[in-house]
C-alpha cells in the first residue's frame, strides 16, 4: 500500500519532501505533480525500481526516459549541449519541454535510447518537483504518467490512488492539474524537431 502525503503546491512541507525523498532513495517509485499533469519517477540508478515503472505504464526498456533536473547547470552534466540548443534551454526552461539530447556519460545506459544514445532532459516549472529535486540533490528518472490505453497525463490524485495505489510506493497530491503531457523537442541532431506537441507551445521551435 502507497503512502499518500498532501503537499502544499505554493509552499511545501519540508519534512513530507524529506520523507519523500527518503522513500525514493530506497528504491520506491513516486507520483508527483509537474506542470504537465502528473509524472511517475524513481532513483536513476535503480534498475528494480525501474523495471516496476515500466510494468506500470506497460513500456518497454526502449522507451525514451527523461532526467527531471532542478536547473541548467545540472542539466548540462547528462546532456550534452551545444550553443543553439544551450540558447533554446536557457529561453523556454522552466517549462512544459521535454528535450531529447546526446547523453553524456553520466547517464546509465539502460536510460539511453539503445540506437541514438539520447536521453530526455526536463526542468519542471512545479514548486513541489523542485523542491523534490533539491532535496535528493540529483535528477529524478520520469516520465508522464500516462497510463496503458489512455493519451493524455493522469491529472487528478484521488484517482490515481484508486488506480496505483497498491503499485507505487508513494503519491504526491499536489493539486488537480492539467492532463496534457509535456511537448517533446528533439535536439539531438542540431536542428528542432517537434516529436509531440502537448501543452508547451511549440512556436519558439518552429
Amino acid at each position: 500500500m502507497s503512502q499518500f502525503f498532501y503537499v502544499h503546491p505554493d509552499n511545501p512541507q519540508s519534512r513530507l519532501i524529506k520523507q519523500a525523498a527518503e522513500l525514493i532513495r530506497q528504491g520506491e517509485v513516486v507520483v508527483y505533480p509537474t506542470d504537465s499533469g502528473y509524472a511517475i519517477g524513481c532513483q536513476m540508478d535503480d534498475k528494480r525500481a525501474l523495471d516496476q515503472l515500466c510494468r506500470i505504464r506497460q513500456i518497454a526498456n526502449e522507451h525514451n526516459f527523461s532526467l527531471m533536473c532542478r536547473d541548467m547547470s545540472e542539466l548540462s552534466v547528462y546532456a550534452k549541449v551545444d550553443n543553439v540548443a544551450f540558447r533554446m534551454l536557457k529561453n523556454n526552461t522552466p517549462g512544459p519541454y521535454t528535450f531529447v539530447l546526446k547523453a553524456t556519460r553520466e547517464v546509465p545506459k539502460r536510460l539511453q535510447n539503445p540506437k541514438r544514445r539520447t536521453i530526455g532532459i526536463r526542468v519542471p516549472d512545479n514548486i513541489i518537483a523542485l523542491a523534490l529535486l533539491e532535496e535528493l540533490n540529483e535528477p529524478l528518472m520520469s516520465t508522464s504518467l500516462i497510463l496503458p490505453g489512455q493519451s493524455l497525463a493522469e491529472s487528478d490524485p484521488d484517482e490515481i490512488r484508486d488506480k496505483l495505489e497498491k503499485q507505487v510506493g508513494l503519491i504526491i497530491h499536489g493539486g488537480y492539474l492539467g492532463e496534457q503531457p509535456t511537448t517533446v523537442i528533439d535536439l539531438s541532431e542540431g536542428e528542432p524537431v517537434v516529436v509531440r506537441e502537448g501543452s508547451g507551445d511549440v512556436t519558439p521551435f518552429l
